[in-house]
């Protein structure tokens, strides 16, 4: 009685920096897991233990505060945007931390960063720039694409959702709307997470309701969607007919066009209908493509009960064509209740239904064929004959790619469908009489479904047959498919989690303490099975026994157990400690050595806390916070080096054979494949990462300028490899087993600078990050080189990782004369096949040939990840006005030119335009002309690797990339509160957003996009999107 005689009930309002009130503030009682939030109107009410209490308030994205209760029942506190500033609130493995008193490499970004992005249908793409350290590429822009994202250019980092592990498809598919924040965790703060953290962790966090009256929020847009670039071709066939004989003239000596043929094509429709010009690009490419997104949430609670409830659809058409279509619907659901006395249970509950459409399409890639259309087809080429939609053209070699059979009518339709349901159960208790110590109990169930059906039907290809004197007209079929497909893959995954947690946190005057402990139990499994059948009709969709001639079943299964012990010291909010253990076991290895301990250490120190550096600063505001801090820790993997695959197949330790190693219909009777297993791979265990981190967080101006740096460095140890001093006889009939030989290493650095500030009515903030990480071989096991050449050449030890080969081009032939003279024998012909504005390749070794001794290497890596990032935003307000524009960048990779982009009139198809800038005679047709010079060397028809300007790569055809995006542009308006008052609403914004308006950099002149990744340019380009949207609030 005694004690809850001292308690007291204190109330108070938290506001932002421009005195609006703060909904969803957290206000803790200091060292305790007492806490409440504020409700919509920015208002609390709390409890504590008595006038000794601190209260703490904290919420993502503000720089927390505490203040000392006192005789004091009634607060009124303003609250300082922190965005990665030192007072910010971060999520962390197991647990929550403020920024000041982390001691570890983290990168926040919050809800209002994540909303203002509406071009991409995934939440990767609303990170590009945003955080320092995490590597970014948009390599695809079809609907429902995703971005690369990478830590530190580390490979596949792992996700967490609300304290569970996921992969990368469920983080790209929640809503953006339902994300209150990401952490990535970049280095020994990655350990507590154990098997599969070695690349990093992304932590995201959903929303919870807050305390107070009930809220309904809107937030909805429209759009439109066109590509950002792609590679243009002729579209006139003079042009095509003109280049192609000055082609064929260069490569065969000899074409069939003639200077009088050449003439009607100059005439166009005029001379006869073979000599009209069909625009393919124009015919393929639908403009202006649409796209839209609805979000509704409810959101609210009491000191009892706070919820938050959400739905989600996006709709993304393509530019490809209406047919091409993606569509998601998304619920979210959280709840937390109170239910005794330092008693709560919370359910989080994400559902998603995910639609993709489009024609079936030969091949893997439902899109390819139709960007081939663009490039291969020529203009001569039409995709009807005599232009009679009844009858689709024979267009020989290039029918796959007549786009006007790539329609769900005449190709046939692939739709695939996902359904998926997560749902967390957790329950946590305050244990009575021990103040600071909670116990947490968490069960987690995950199910997806996946039905793909895929039909690819027959059709006929026509000819036109004009009529004559004495025979009428005829469309002959000449063509077509005759070759049915039909498949229907179904797979299903569960997976469950089941945690136990115990956690102390207390203060002891100036001291704090906390430990926590997590024990942890992973369960996945996954069935898939896939039918294959060759129908006798296009109208028959369902599968027929006898018409399967392929069938596959497959299970996989696996399980992890791990505990994770770690215990954190501060004192005086200036030296702070945190040391973690994780024992994993995995059940890929053999007994022996199945079990792992990966510990971590970190340290921070707060110097403006000291009290010589406080009389040194005279209370001056120029620096308000440093912060040194420094971390190591190792961490068990028992993935590949990519990080997207076991690191040996389960079980591979023991002999015995694979069984269901695919399926035969034989006589109508199922008959499954097994092979032996061959040589059991006993000497395989885990891959282990070393990273260290040093860096400096630091704030100036009383918080207006904040800034972070850091230095790391990551040393693999384990990595796969094969003793090569080991001969294996051919007859035994298997490779000696890969073992953990060989390492690597990653090293850069990071950068992030923000500037928050208030003029007058003005409120603006100016930030930037730039980080670089690059990674390369250290050891491998005892390599054998025949001769120096071959250790030049093979040997990677220290040497980086995607190093491309090449010969150095020192210049251009400028005349015949000049190539008659030439020393160096290029093209391993005498140079008798070159010509004026041909490759001159340097002869590294002097033996006047050109071989792959005189290759060197050239480029950062093919198709890799940009080894610099970088990105800056803006944002200003004014009244009720407000701008934001995000912009990102990367260099550091390299793009090599091929097949269209590097062969003229490759497969027989139409002419990249910027071979039009090539040498070339004054006249095609006169072998006595004057050479014209130009970019390019002189074009040869489809000539392929047969030439030596072709066929070598060289750094002629390689491009080191770099680039910076226009991410999102965003202007908006809110109308005033006292017009919507009436209305009873808290807020109605309406805004202009623009997505991936313009990019500056070097790929322009080629029409690639600069974050493609494949070497021919036919990679689907991002989109550029305009929209038009609205955020209402009730």
């Amino acid at each position: 009685m005694a004690q809850d005689a001292a308690k007291v009930t204190v109330t108070g309002i938290l506001r932002d920096s421009v005195g609006a009130p703060l909904p969803q503030v957290t206000v803790t009682e200091k060292g305790t897991s007492n806490a409440t939030s504020t409700g919509n109107d920015g208002r609390f009410t709390l409890q504590v233990a008595g006038e000794r209490s601190v209260l703490v308030f904290t919420s993502v994205g503000y720089a927390a505060s505490e203040s000392r209760v006192g005789n004091r029942r009634n607060f009124d506190v303003s609250m300082n945007v922190a965005n990665s500033g030192l007072g910010e609130v971060v999520v962390i493995g197991y647990g929550t931390k403020s920024k000041q008193s982390i001691t570890a490499a983290v990168s926040t970004v919050t809800s209002k960063d994540l909303e203002r992005v509406h071009g991409g249908a995934t939440v990767s793409a609303t990170l590009a720039g945003k955080l320092p350290g995490v590597t970014f590429r948009m390599p695809d822009g079809r609907p429902g694409s995703s971005a690369n994202i990478q830590i530190r250019n580390m490979g596949t980092p792992l996700y967490v959702i609300d304290g569970i592990q996921q992969d990368a498809g469920q983080f790209n598919n929640l809503a953006p709307n339902d994300i209150e924040s990401i952490t990535i965790l970049k280095d020994g703060a990655a350990a507590i997470y154990g098997v599969r953290a070695a690349n990093g962790v992304v932590v995201v966090t959903t929303k919870r309701g807050a305390i107070g009256r009930n809220t309904v929020n809107f937030d909805g847009y429209a759009g439109i969607q066109n590509w950002t670039r792609f590679p243009d071709v002729l579209r006139n066939s003079y042009d095509y007919m003109y280049y192609r004989a000055d082609a064929e003239l260069n490569w065969f000596n000899s074409t069939n066009i003639t200077p009088q043929e050449l003439e009607k094509y100059k005439q166009g429709e005029a001379a006869g209908p073979q000599y009209r010009s069909f625009d393919w690009r124009d015919y393929v490419m639908q403009k202006n493509a649409t796209q839209n997104s609805v979000n509704v949430n409810i959101n609210g609670g009491n000191d009892k009960v706070n919820y938050y409830v959400s739905a989600t659809n996006l709709y993304q058409n393509s530019v490809l064509g209406r047919e091409y279509k993606f569509n998601r619907s998304n619920i979210q659901a959280n709840v937390t209740a109170k239910v005794a006395n330092g008693l709560r249970v919370g359910a989080n509950i994400n559902g998603r239904i995910e639609t993709r459409q489009n024609p079936g399409v030969p091949g893997g890639d439902d899109y390819f064929l139709s960007r081939l259309a663009i490039l291969r087809n020529t203009p001569r080429e039409r995709p009807y004959a005599n232009d009679n939609p009844a009858y689709l053209n024979d267009m020989g070699e290039h029918l796959e790619s007549n786009y006007a059979f790539l329609n769900e009518t005449i190709s046939g339709k692939l739709r695939s469908d996902w359904r998926v349901l997560q749902t967390n159960f957790n329950v946590e208790w305050q244990v009575p009489g021990v103040r600071g110590l909670t116990l947490r109990g968490v069960y987690s169930y995950y199910i997806a479904d996946l039905l793909s059906n895929n039909q690819e039907y027959t059709y006929d290809a026509y000819t036109y047959i004009p009529a004559t004197d004495t025979t009428a007209e005829e469309y002959k079929r000449t063509g077509g498919a005759t070759n049915p497909w039909r498949d229907r893959e179904q797979i299903k995954q569960i997976n469950t989690n089941a945690q136990g947690q115990v956690n102390y946190q207390r203060a002891f005057g100036e001291h704090n303490i906390g430990a926590t402990f997590v024990a942890e139990r992973i369960h996945n499994k996954r069935t898939r099975n896939w039918i294959h059948a060759s129908p006798i009709s296009n109208n028959l969709p369902l599968i027929y026994f006898p018409t399967m001639d392929q069938y596959q079943d497959e299970q996989s299964e696996e399980a992890r157990i791990g505990y994770i012990g770690r215990v954190t010291y501060g004192y005086a909010n200036r030296y702070f400690l945190e040391a973690s253990v994780r024992r994993d076991a995995s059940y890929l290895f053999q007994p022996g050595s199945q079990v792992g301990y990966f510990p971590g250490v970190s340290a921070g120190w707060r110097i403006t806390e000291e009290p010589f550096m406080k009389r040194l600063l005279k209370g001056s505001d120029v620096l308000t916070d440093l912060k040194i801090r420094g971390s190591y820790g190792e961490l068990g993997d028992d993935r590949n080096i990519n990080g997207d695959g076991p690191i040996v197949a389960p079980y591979a330790y023991m002999e015995g054979y694979n069984y269901n190693q695919g399926t035969a219909i034989i006589n109508g009777n199922a008959v499954t494949v097994s092979r032996d297993k061959g040589v059991p791979i006993t000497r395989i265990t885990w891959m282990t990462s070393k990273i260290t981190d040093i860096g400096i967080d630091f704030g100036m101006f009383r918080g207006r300028l904040i800034g972070s740096v850091d230095w790391f460095n990551r040393k693999r140890e384990g990595l796969l490899g094969t003793k090569n001093d080991v001969l294996v006889p051919v007859e035994i009939g298997y490779a000696l087993p890969p073992e953990n030989i060989n390492s690597d290493a990653s090293q850069g650095f990071e950068f992030s600078l923000n500037w928050t500030d208030r003029v007058g009515d003005w409120t603006y903030n100016v930030g930037g990050n730039v980080s670089y990480a690059r990674q390369k071989w250290l050891d491998t096991y005892n390599p054998i080189f025949n001769n120096s050449w071959d250790q030049y050449r093979n040997d990677i030890r220290d040497r980086y990782v995607g190093i491309d080969w090449g010969y150095e081009v020192q210049g251009q032939f400028q005349s015949f004369e000049e190539i008659n003279n030439y020393p160096v024998n290029i093209d391993g012909q005498g140079n008798r096949t070159m010509l004026p504005g041909d490759l001159i390749y340097k002869d590294q070794n002097g033996d006047l040939k050109i071989d792959q001794y005189d290759q060197r290497p050239v480029g950062y890596g093919y198709g890799r990840q940009p080894m610099v990032n970088f990105g800056f935003s803006l944002g200003l307000a004014w009244k009720n006005f407000d701008f934001h524009a995000d912009f990102s960048g990367g260099s550091g990779y390299t793009w090599f030119q091929s097949w269209e982009g590097r062969w003229a009139f490759q497969n027989n198809g139409n002419l990249n335009t910027i071979f039009t800038d090539r040498w070339h005679r004054e006249d095609i047709y006169d072998p006595n002309s004057a050479w014209v010079g130009g970019k390019y060397p002189a074009n040869r028809y489809n000539a392929g690797f047969n030439h030596s300007n072709y066929g070598p790569q060289s750094d002629y055809w390689l491009h080191n990339v770099a680039y910076l995006r226009a991410r999102t542009l965003e202007l908006g308006y809110s109308i005033p509160a006292k017009i919507l008052s009436k209305a009873k609403m808290q807020r109605a914004r309406f805004y202009l957003n623009a997505y991936n308006m313009f990019s500056i950099d070097n790929m322009k002149q080629y029409g690639i996009d600069p974050e493609v990744v494949d070497d021919n340019g036919l990679q689907f380009p991002q989109n550029k999107v305009l929209n038009i949207g609205c955020n209402l609030t009730f």
